[in-house]
């Protein structure tokens, strides 16, 4: 490897480094100096993030197996602010004594799968795909049963990693017909046209999927809300926004370019995993009380959107699905940084517990009343243009149909959220959640969540700019 080659891996490199870092302190440090852990984790993601805005060289390394471009890199940058964001989040909960003899564990976990996703948005083959894959999944599973104490976290790490092993076998078995059929494992060599055959379109099928379990996209999607309860809220917003995405980003680069020319074949089932995966995760919030569980379900309908920017399979689908997870990483990480702040203050997780929350703790309420419009769509938040051009991208292939059922769901999530709020400045409560002191931290991700969702609609460049990457892209 030469210092070119160590330039594209730049990014890969620092995420390495501060895992060392990480475990290395974790081992010099004794009792309360282990809380400096979150210090370190917090600056070296910091530096990470604002680096990650800048554009890098492109390259192709290990002989093809991993490919650096400027849409990589936008994808993982929106990774990693979101992993920032996460970490601000989790500073006050890590600190918490039972927590600090395993936060060396807590933050080295989430590093690995950082990487892990790094990889497998980089990858140039299928090796490199299901290594990343692998290394994204595993070390999840250890933070969903992060409280080892608790039986319920216990039995959402053990859901985990059997969804986890499930799926990446069925994506294997559809891997290795993929490779029996095109007669290699690179994506730049392998071709598979319209006219297809049963085998191809089984492959396929098997292949999408592996990836739907990763997204929750229905009917892939039981494991989501168990697991979300039943692991550390912190750690369920984690799940929430970063691995979704990199599945997403992954299953954006696979159907655009290796299956490009097979589009009349994955675009029907696109069309129809998105109509239910929405309608479903509608329809399930409406019914749920606990609000990990509420988000879980509202994650799931939000990944129907989603899906709606594969539909087009051009650049304007691909731009507006990865704007939308920029969008989604700051709203859908505000909802849950006031959920996150509210459980660990004093343990309530229903949504009835917050009735009354604006008379004693307004600002939160104000910031889950914002990150709970965007992610409804309401102008002029973010989330209404991240909404406004996947039914774009959808609307240009003439599937009106598509966004008419699109728009209704829209609607349909604005009538649950609306509940949410209205137990926050309506309904009363004879005993509300106490007025909550926020620490720097907290504050400081709620912010950055605020500024996100505000400020990300009114600078149209931002669109602009992420179209000319995916231009070039494809």
């Amino acid at each position: 490897m030469n210092i070119m080659d160590a330039i594209v891996l730049l990014r890969n490199e620092a995420l390495l480094t501060l895992l060392v870092l990480v475990l290395i302190v974790a081992e010099i440090a004794s009792g309360d100096h282990k809380r400096h852990i979150s210090y370190i984790a917090l600056t070296g993601m910091l530096i990470i993030s604002i680096t990650s805005l800048f554009s890098t060289d492109e390259g192709i390394l290990f002989g093809g197996m991993f490919l650096q471009s400027d849409m990589t890199q936008l994808m993982k940058g929106i990774l990693n602010i979101g992993t920032f964001i996460v970490i601000l989040q989790s500073v006050e909960w890590v600190s918490k004594d039972e927590n600090i003899p395993r936060t060396s564990e807590y933050y080295a976990l989430m590093i690995s799968t950082l990487i892990g996703m790094s990889f497998l948005i980089s990858s140039g083959d299928f090796i490199m795909f299901f290594i990343g894959l692998e290394l994204a999944t595993l070390p999840l599973a250890a933070l969903a049963s992060f409280e080892v104490s608790q039986a319920r976290s216990a039995e959402a790490g053990i859901k985990m990693i059997m969804s986890a092993a499930f799926s990446s076998g069925i994506s294997l078995m559809g891997i290795s017909m993929l490779y029996g059929l095109g007669g290699s494992i690179y994506f730049s060599e392998l071709s598979f046209n319209a006219i297809a055959s049963p085998m191809t379109i089984l492959a396929m099928v098997l292949f999408f999927t592996g990836l739907a379990f990763k997204i929750s996209l229905v009917p892939f999607h039981f494991w989501t809300a168990d697991v979300y309860e039943g692991a550390p809220i912190n750690i369920s917003s984690y799940f929430s926004v970063m691995s979704k995405g990199a599945a997403l980003f992954i299953l954006l680069i696979i159907l655009m370019k290796v299956f490009s020319a097979a589009i009349e074949i994955w675009q029907p089932l696109i069309y129809i995993i998105s109509v239910v995966t929405m309608t479903v995760g509608n329809l399930f919030a409406l019914r749920q009380q606990n609000i990990k569980r509420f988000l879980a379900f509202s994650s799931i309908a939000q990944a129907g959107f989603i899906v709606l920017g594969l539909y087009s399979g051009d650049s304007a689908g691909l731009n507006a699905s990865v704007y939308f997870m920029l969008v989604y990483v700051f709203s859908n990480l505000g909802a849950f940084g006031v959920a996150t702040i509210i459980s660990n203050k004093t343990g309530k997780e229903n949504i009835e517990d917050y009735n009354g929350l604006y008379k004693t703790n307004p600002g939160l309420s104000l910031v889950m009343l914002v990150s709970l419009f965007s992610l409804a769509g309401i102008p002029p938040l973010a989330g209404f243009f991240g909404k406004f051009f996947l039914f774009a991208s959808a609307a240009s292939q003439g599937s009106y149909v598509l966004v008419l059922i699109a728009t209704l769901n829209a609607t349909l999530s604005l009538y649950y959220y609306l509940l949410v709020v209205k137990a926050m400045f309506i309904n009363g409560s004879d005993n509300p959640i106490p007025t909550i002191g926020l620490e720097l931290f907290s504050k400081l991700a709620l912010i950055i969540c605020i500024i996100g969702m505000v400020a990300i609609g009114f600078f149209g460049q931002i669109h602009d700019e992420i179209q000319e990457i995916a231009d070039k892209f494809l």
